[in-house]
This record gives C-alpha cells, sequence and structure tokens, in this order.
C-alpha cells in the first residue's frame, strides 16, 4: 500500500474534495482522482462517496484515512531518528498564525530562530474561522489557532496534536477621553446600549462579546464588523464605538484604554495545531520549543 495514496486519502477527507486536496497536495485533480481510485481498487471497498457537489469519505475510508496518519507518523519518526545524528538538522518550518497571533508572537519568535542554524521558518498569517483552523495543518507544519476561552477544544480526533501556548485577557476598549475609561473594571451592565465594534461570527471573540450580552440581559448594539483589530483599535480611538481587544497584543495601542471585564471569563486561548507525522520531524520540534518557551514568557509577564 502506497503511503502517499494514503495521504491523498487523507487529504480528500480533511479538504472536503479532491480539487481542494489537489490544490493541498500540488497535484491536479486527475492525479488525486486516479491514487484514490487505485487504493480503492487494492482493498476492494468504496472509500468516497458524493455528497452534493463534495466528496467525502465512507466509514472504510475514515478507517483507512485514520490508519493512515500512523503510517505517516512512522515514517517520520525514522527520519527523525536518523536526522538525530546529524550535528545541525536542516529544512523549512512553514508556521502560520491569525492576524493578531502573528503580531503577538511571530516577531520574537523569527528572532529566536535566526540564531539557530539550517532552519529556515517561513510565516504566514491565516486568521479564519475556527473551524477552518485544523484544515490548514494539511498546508503548514504548524498552526497558531486560537478559540474562545470557555469554548470547546479542537475536534482534531487523532490525526492532529494540540499544544497550549497560552491564555490571553480580552478587555474592553474604550476611548481615552470615554467615561468608562478611568474605571478599574467594568461589568456587562455598565455597557449597555453602548455601540460596539466586534467581529464577524464565527470568530471566537463573537463568543464573548455573545456572552457579555447574555450576562448584561440585552443583545449588544453591534455597529460595525471589522476582523482586523488594528482597525478595531484605530475605530475606538476617534470614538466610534467600544470594542474587546487582547490585553497582551494591544495592552500600549495608542488612544484606547483596555478596561478589565468582570463578570464574565473574557479570554482567548492560543494554541499551536500540526499534525502528528508532521510533529515528529527535528526542525519542527524544535521550532514548536522556541514558541512555547515565547509563550510562557508572555504568559507570565
Amino acid at each position: 500500500m502506497d503511503p502517499r495514496a494514503l495521504e491523498t486519502l487523507r487529504t480528500v477527507g480533511t479538504q472536503g474534495g479532491v480539487t481542494a486536496a489537489a490544490a493541498v497536495l500540488h497535484l491536479t485533480p486527475s492525479a488525486v482522482s486516479q491514487q484514490v481510485a487505485l487504493l480503492q481498487r487494492e482493498v476492494g471497498v468504496p472509500l468516497t462517496e458524493r455528497v452534493g457537489r463534495g466528496l467525502r469519505l465512507t466509514p472504510a475510508g475514515e478507517a483507512l484515512a485514520e490508519a493512515g496518519v500512523g503510517v505517516a507518523v512512522a515514517l517520520e519518526r525514522a527520519r527523525a531518528a536518523c536526522d538525530e545524528f546529524l550535528v545541525r538538522p536542516q529544512g523549512v518550518v512553514r508556521v502560520s498564525a491569525f492576524q493578531s497571533g502573528a503580531l503577538l508572537l511571530l516577531p520574537a519568535l523569527l528572532t529566536r530562530m535566526a540564531a539557530v542554524e539550517g532552519i529556515t521558518v517561513e510565516l504566514t498569517d491565516q486568521d479564519v474561522a475556527q473551524d477552518d483552523f485544523l484544515g490548514l495543518t494539511d498546508r503548514m507544519d504548524v498552526v497558531v489557532a486560537h478559540r474562545p476561552d470557555d469554548g470547546a477544544g479542537w475536534a482534531a480526533g487523532g490525526a492532529v496534536r494540540v499544544v497550549p501556548l497560552l491564555r490571553e485577557p480580552l478587555d474592553v476598549a474604550v476611548p481615552l477621553d470615554h467615561p468608562l475609561a478611568q474605571r478599574a473594571e467594568v461589568r456587562p451592565e455598565d455597557l449597555l446600549d453602548v455601540p460596539w465594534i466586534a467581529v464577524h461570527e464565527g470568530f471566537p471573540v463573537a463568543e464573548v462579546l455573545a456572552a457579555v450580552g447574555a450576562r448584561s440581559g440585552a443583545a449588544p448594539r453591534i455597529v460595525h464588523r471589522v476582523n482586523d483589530f488594528h482597525v478595531v483599535q484605530a475605530l475606538v480611538a476617534a470614538g466610534h464605538g467600544v470594542s474587546l481587544l487582547p490585553r497582551y497584543t494591544f495592552g500600549g495601542a495608542r488612544g484606547v484604554r483596555l478596561v478589565p471585564l468582570a463578570g464574565v471569563r473574557a479570554g482567548r486561548r492560543i494554541d499551536a495545531l500540526l499534525r502528528r507525522d508532521r510533529a515528529e520531524r527535528l526542525v519542527v520540534r524544535r521550532v514548536l520549543e522556541e514558541l512555547r518557551a515565547l509563550a510562557a514568557e508572555i504568559d507570565i509577564a
């Protein structure tokens, strides 16, 4: 059984179809279809089925894809066992992060990794809805993702390793001349009928704002929806509303005051997501080690 075909089947499952899998694997859709068809003929049972315009794995396909994870992990462990004998393991590690997480972590990560010979870190920002972070692990070696403080964890199964990095509090951002700016803390009932600048639905901070509304007894009056926290900061500073901003990332931002929120557990969890097979690579483990050390320093600052 070809490990590459198992990888292709697994990617079809995680990406939800042949075309998306082909883009991740840098293959043509026909090549992906041929690999899955050959694998299906080899095992003798259907591995995929049509769902509308998409494609999903059958129970047999899911079982085979899950078994393929173990094969991929074993191969990477074998490579890592050889790499242990190298003086300096070499390679490229691709890291993605949501935008404000990138601002918080990635500049310092690059500085740390610049002192490590043989490892090149390539960065990109990927700010997606929470449900889409797991799919990024097919493209990237390390995915820095965020989720609501009290929300459900990642439905990663056994294919993706979840490494907790830190918890970042979310504070209420108000203009410097706002009546709440001099308060030591604010409660949900203090925020009734204020104009809110919120993120789009499906992103972790949206759930925290919903909790604020539930605690105050009235839905937040959302006047703008903006995901870029730099834009949010500028809008708040100009007096166009209040918002929730992450404390460590925007604690020193100009023109706004961050006031802790009482009565609601307001924060976000920042995790590193990576496929179990890639987690075995020495160069990936080295980057993850530095990322965890950096996050620990921020969390205790």
